[in-house]
């Protein structure tokens, strides 16, 4: 299996579960070699998966945002993030982040010894992320295994075998280190308002070409204007508000690529009453106009179709 390098977006549904598969059912692993600064604003965007992710600061910086917390990474740091937390990486340059995201299955079945005692710890553990450095003596054996699995990923002839043992000795690893920090205290918002925050979320995809309010927002979940604030806040570090244009605007970016609909009829259908401010919010988001943003992804892939035409051929 070949490293996976087609990116531009993450796509999630309505509780921000990412939809892509990761991997195939007989091999759930996939290595991704992107860079954030290729993907719609500049960010792998707010998701999760039942996955856990492994990814390496290879070159730039970026901040890897988790909760109510913002960590800044550098060059030659590497996180692995556990399953089902929702995260997002952000960059204001080229940064490119190798990664791999795969079932725990992989290793041992789940009623299998080895997953309940060396497995289910780590996954049930309060640890929700780990970030590894260099500097750190510990964690350089971690670091180092991490990349032999980006290099046989990386090597003509990819070895599945290779790749699971070496996946092997970097979880043992991480459930040695896990005892470090485990006693830590880590705020994780509770089940409760992880379920408030996805109904709100359902509710804004599903009727973000409507005008809604905050009043709407806070009405699907019971609570008042303020505590839909902090959710929001806490948790993906931004206002319902905020998170509503933006949602819009990624909308109306998908039919500027795929539709040769009107700016103004995509502004509109997209929940902008005023086309004029959604040009500007659109340039703010993406550094180029609607007609800008729409020549570059068909030129994209007009570049694309070309390249496969050649492949085609060979």
């Amino acid at each position: 299996m070949k490293p996976h390098t087609e990116y531009g977006r993450i796509r999630t549904d309505g509780s921000l579960r990412e939809i892509a598969h990761h991997g195939s059912e007989e091999y759930p692993f996939q290595f991704y070699d992107e860079d954030i600064w290729q993907f719609d604003f500049h960010c792998v965007d707010w998701h999760w998966h039942p996955e856990v992710e492994l990814m390496f600061i290879e070159t730039g910086r970026a901040d890897f945002l988790i909760g109510s917390e913002r960590h800044t990474l550098s060059s030659e740091t590497g996180v692995f993030i556990n399953a089902q937390v929702v995260h997002r990486f952000e960059s204001t340059e080229s940064t490119r982040i190798p990664n791999i995201v795969f079932s725990p299955a992989l290793l041992s079945q789940e009623e299998s010894l080895i997953y309940q005692k060396y497995i289910r710890p780590v996954l049930d553990s309060p640890v929700k992320y780990q970030i590894f450095t260099f500097d750190n003596p510990d964690q350089k054996e971690i670091l180092d295994t991490l990349l032999s699995v980006f290099a046989i990923q990386r090597s003509e002839h990819i070895c599945e075998i290779r790749t699971v043992e070496t996946l092997m000795r970097l979880w043992r690893m991480i459930y040695e280190s896990r005892g470090n920090i485990e006693n830590a205290p880590m705020q994780q918002p509770s089940a409760r308002t992880q379920a408030q925050l996805q109904i709100m979320l359902q509710y804004i995809h599903k009727n973000y070409p409507y005008q809604i309010s905050l009043d709407d927002i806070a009405n699907t979940v019971t609570l008042s204007k303020s505590s839909v604030l902090n959710i929001f806040n806490k948790n993906i570090h931004t206002s319902p508000v905020n998170y509503l244009v933006n949602y819009r605007l990624k909308c109306a970016a998908k039919l500027l690529a795929i539709t040769e609909d009107s700016v103004l009829s995509i502004a509109h259908e997209t929940g902008f009453e005023n086309v004029g401010y959604f040009c500007r919010k659109f340039k703010d988001t993406f550094q180029l106009t609607p007609g800008e943003y729409r020549k570059r992804k068909k030129d994209s892939a007009q570049v694309l179709s070309g390249r496969q035409s050649k492949d085609n051929k060979r």
